[in-house]
């Protein structure tokens, strides 16, 4: 990605982190997932390529515009693909200096919420895993009927978690790799930070307020 010039240092009253791309390194366990899951439906494996681009944008709808499937289809695919990846999902790691961010922030009393298109169950589990979980005042997934799933209505209902915990949302900012983030973030007046260690791609940085390449760079943007 081309960064944007770095918007000057601010006081941020809330921070909103995706999770796949962002705090966890996802893609290889994700994508195996996904090739066992097209094996299982009796169809080609498509290439590394194009199972990548499935990371991030809700899964069931990725089923249904990029492989074609209808919507009983989508549904069995999406099963077959959460049972295999619910036997891997805590085998991805933290990307290195994120968990130093966190800590920072959350010592510094700023409220941390997660917004990920992830199933929440499994959002938690991640988190408490990599001891992570103590840092977030709200952990905001997917509904497992998938009836909030986009990013926009993530982003919102961590805002409202939030907002019932007295937290002031309005100089809120949303930390990202993808122009889902971005684009979702953006639905609900909140700009955007994207790192570059995720798995966007340049074209996905455009309606970003900045992009960073380091954990350093981040958390001083976020802190000061």
């Amino acid at each position: 990605m081309t960064s944007p010039t770095l918007s000057p240092t601010r006081t941020w009253s809330a921070v909103l982190f995706d999770l796949d791309g962002t705090i966890i390194d996802s893609a290889a366990d994700i994508t195996g997932s996904l090739a066992h899951m097209f094996a299982e439906m009796g169809l080609p494996v498509p290439s590394d390529d194009t199972l990548r681009t499935y990371v991030g944008p809700p899964l069931l709808d990725s089923l249904r515009m990029t492989a074609g499937f209808d919507d009983a289809e989508a549904w069995e695919a999406l099963n077959v693909y959460r049972d295999h990846y619910g036997e891997h999902v805590l085998r991805s790691p933290v990307f290195p200096g994120v968990a130093g961010v966190l800590e920072r922030l959350h010592a510094a009393g700023v409220p941390i919420a997660l917004a990920t298109s992830k199933p929440e169950r499994m959002a938690r589990q991640v988190l408490d895993h990599a001891g992570l979980s103590e840092y977030f005042t709200v952990i905001t997934g997917a509904s497992d009927d998938e009836s909030r799933s986009t990013k926009a209505d993530v982003v919102a209902e961590a805002l409202r978690r939030l907002q019932s915990q007295g937290v002031d949302t309005a100089n809120s900012v949303m930390v990202g790799d993808r122009g889902y983030d971005t684009l979702g973030a953006l639905a609900n007046g909140v700009p955007t930070i994207l790192v570059e260690w995720g798995y966007g791609s340049p074209a996905e940085a455009g309606d970003a307020m900045a992009v960073v390449h380091s954990a350093d760079q981040l958390r001083s943007l976020l802190l000061g």
